[in-house]
């Protein structure tokens, strides 16, 4: 679904006040039903400047994104097979395709004279609106949406028309500065010296009759005004100011300190004609469209004392000109403000699963996603160095395992058992009569010790709890915040050395990547990993085109008839149209490769009658090694199908044959090789791969 595709369904959904109500607080309500701070770009720059003064005295930040869409196709689903160059690169393709409509900031600061933590909920609406015209590299947008995202945010009454007609805009840093490169390249030349081509080729310019006519006309309407200002100037009649011409009515004014005639009233190809005639026929004046911040934008003829005079007018629109765009570039970087902010502060960033969320803000508000995820963490480090996952803090920590009952390690459940609200939905952990940590809320200058606001996944109430669920973890994991100096210094905290900068990179397989050194760092945290088995990657082969009706079962059963039982470990289907098979030896892979390119090539009666024929029926199912399935995730485009998604990336041949480590000693004749190679593996399947006369005629 395409941006305008989003704005039909975002602009028939119901909107509605975000009233409702969640009980946030650890202790019972007292009635204190407040809004969550909601920031658009009405009150944008106010909420700013609150919230740098919020940051600079938070212990740390919390934070949160609601988005258009995750997947863009089902077959870019997180999967158990996915390696970790794989799972980086899906989700580069979710970042890059769909927008953050929602970002909550939440700054937490220990008050050590109430004993608590004071958190102060922000969440922005924001939208990639297109606020500097001319469009640029990445200045126009485009995202894509999926309903079931759509519906998400609707379910919890998510106000899409605050977000399309009030979401804050931005620019990424990237953006930025091709924006100012591109203005600087604009502005570069000197202005008079680009004049003569206009002088030369004026008269091929007035093709129709109504324009010269029009010409002709506002050349004597400016030769009249120009002799009355030189009268004037000469010490003749005085000059009334203004003159008529017929329908037109010009007012004089004064720019830059010299005499100008306002052009008002005409259109846009009046005034491209009116400029022609200016500078091919007067030298002393210069057409000009000004703006100021005393009066609208304006087209003028500007008159000056010499040819140096009108160089220097020129110059001075010129600089006035590049000053009013690079102000409204700067205007138009909006809420990344507010990720500069957190950037600079150096603050722990805590979030929940939140590399997604991480990869997001990268694309948004720094630049394009480099192409690796050791090169992703190595920048993310230079912008963002102290964060904290949740998540893997609740799955690598037995005290908070058990809390969680070796479940579920959702937001909203971790927030349930952790700092269970009052409420009748709540489920006691068992660990009611311990001292949790008292979280205070503070809206608008007003603080409550009890606060009811909004629903969760808003992103800003979601960066509130996952805020909550971490200071409830910290004093689990024994961080005592009453002992430390203010402010409080979590990030020399011995206790929680071991988490900052672990990210889940996936969630599916529990695979954990240490931004610091782009590697795995599940094993060194103890994590509960969600992987079964140790996936052997250079056993897998991908196959596509299969025939639709084809299952996992199906296909395992065809190829234990060729190599024998226990010949393939699994299948992994991507989606209707593709499958892994991951064989229990490394040399099966060439030996199906080779297998596969023959029975094709030959066509013949033992190729038909073969076990794999189920299989290759129709000639359109392509193999090949793992990388290629790197390969194919690399690609920008996002095919519904995964043999579509192939076909779009250019993959055209059959059967891709690979080199490995394997490699089957060369003998001087075919014959002997081919025998050497029955004769490592089971009768049953040297059988299979060449079937004797006998076997066919069955």
């Amino acid at each position: 679904m395409k941006m305008n595709d989003l704005i039909r369904v975002i602009t028939r959904t119901r909107t509605s006040s975000l009233s409702r109500a969640f009980c946030s607080s650890f202790t019972r309500p007292s009635g204190a039903d407040v809004a969550l701070k909601n920031v658009t770009r009405s009150n944008f720059e106010p909420a700013l400047a609150e919230l740098r003064q919020h940051v600079r005295e938070a212990d740390f930040v919390s934070i949160d994104l609601e988005m258009t869409g995750v997947t863009s196709a089902p077959w870019r689903e997180a999967f158990e097979f996915d390696r970790p160059d794989i799972q980086y690169l899906k989700i580069k393709d979710s970042a890059e395709k769909f927008a953050v409509v929602q970002f909550g900031v939440c700054p937490f600061h220990w008050d050590p004279h109430s004993h608590c933590f004071v958190a102060q909920p922000h969440n922005f609406y924001i939208f990639p609106r297109q606020e500097i015209p001319g469009g640029g590299d990445g200045l126009s947008y485009e995202f894509l949406c999926q309903t079931s995202s759509l519906e998400f945010l609707a379910k919890y009454q998510f106000d899409f028309n605050a977000c399309i007609y009030e979401g804050i805009s931005y620019l990424s840093r990237r953006q930025e500065e091709e924006a100012l490169r591109q203005l600087d390249s604009a502005y570069k030349d000197e202005f008079p010296d680009s004049l003569s081509h206009l002088r030369n080729g004026v008269d091929t310019q007035l093709i129709r009759m109504a324009d010269i006519l029009f010409s002709e006309r506002m050349k004597n309407t400016v030769s009249e005004w120009r002799a009355g200002l030189l009268r004037e100037r000469n010490g003749g009649s005085e000059f009334q100011g203004s003159i008529s011409d017929v329908n037109l009515k010009f007012q004089t004014t004064f720019f830059h300190m010299r005499p100008a005639l306002v052009v008002n009233g005409l259109t846009s190809r009046q005034l491209r004609l009116i400029k022609l005639v200016t500078e091919k026929y007067f030298k002393d004046l210069a057409y000009v469209h000004a703006t100021g911040e005393t009066f609208a934008p304006q087209p003028l003829i500007v008159y000056s004392d010499s040819t140096t005079d009108r160089d220097l007018l020129m110059r001075e629109v010129k600089a006035c000109q590049k000053k009013e765009a690079e102000m409204k570039i700067q205007a138009a970087i909006g809420f990344r403000h507010v990720i500069d902010l957190l950037s600079l502060e150096r603050k722990l960033i805590v979030g929940h699963n939140c590399f997604l969320d991480l990869a997001h803000v990268y694309s948004k508000f720094v630049g394009p996603l480099p192409l690796t995820a050791e090169e992703f963490v190595s920048s993310v480090q230079t912008y963002f160095p102290h964060i904290i996952d949740t998540k893997v803090l609740l799955n690598s920590d037995d005290v908070l395992l058990l809390i969680m009952k070796k479940g579920s390690t959702s937001l909203s459940k971790a927030f349930g058992l952790l700092c269970p609200p009052i409420a009748p939905s709540s489920t006691s952990s068992g660990l009611a009569d311990k001292v949790r940590v008292k979280v205070e809320v503070q809206v608008d200058d007003q603080r409550f010790s009890n606060w009811n606001s909004g629903a969760k996944h808003e992103a800003g109430y979601d960066a509130f709890m996952t805020g909550c669920v971490f200071s409830q973890a910290c004093s689990h994991l024994g961080v005592d915040f009453d002992s430390h100096a203010q402010p409080v210094d979590l990030l020399d905290n011995e206790k929680l050395q071991k988490y900052i900068n672990h990210l889940y990179l996936s969630w599916v397989n529990g695979d954990i990547i240490d931004l610091k050194t782009g590697k795995s760092a599940a094993e060194s945290l103890g994590s509960t990993s969600m992987r079964h088995r140790k996936i052997v990657f250079s056993n897998m082969i991908l196959l596509w085109g299969l025939p639709s009706k084809l299952k996992a079962k199906d296909i395992r059963d065809c190829f234990l008839k060729v190599f024998g039982t226990g010949s393939i470990t699994s299948i992994y289907h991507l989606d209707e149209t593709a499958a892994f098979v991951e064989f229990s030896k490394a040399e099966l892979v060439s030996i199906f490769l080779e297998l596969k390119d023959s029975l094709e090539r030959e066509n013949d009666p033992i190729s038909i009658l073969h076990p794999l024929s189920k299989i290759l029926e129709g000639g359109c199912v392509h193999a090949a090694s793992y990388e290629i399935y790197k390969e194919i995730c690399s690609s920008p485009d996002s095919e519904l199908l995964f043999v579509d998604q192939a076909k779009a990336v250019g993959v055209q041949w059959k059967t891709k044959q690979l080199e490995t480590a394997f490699k089957v000693e060369k003998h001087e004749n075919e014959i002997s090789e081919r025998e050497c190679q029955i004769n490592d593996f089971p009768d049953e399947l040297a059988d299979s791969l060449y079937p004797s006369e006998v076997q066919l005629s069955k």
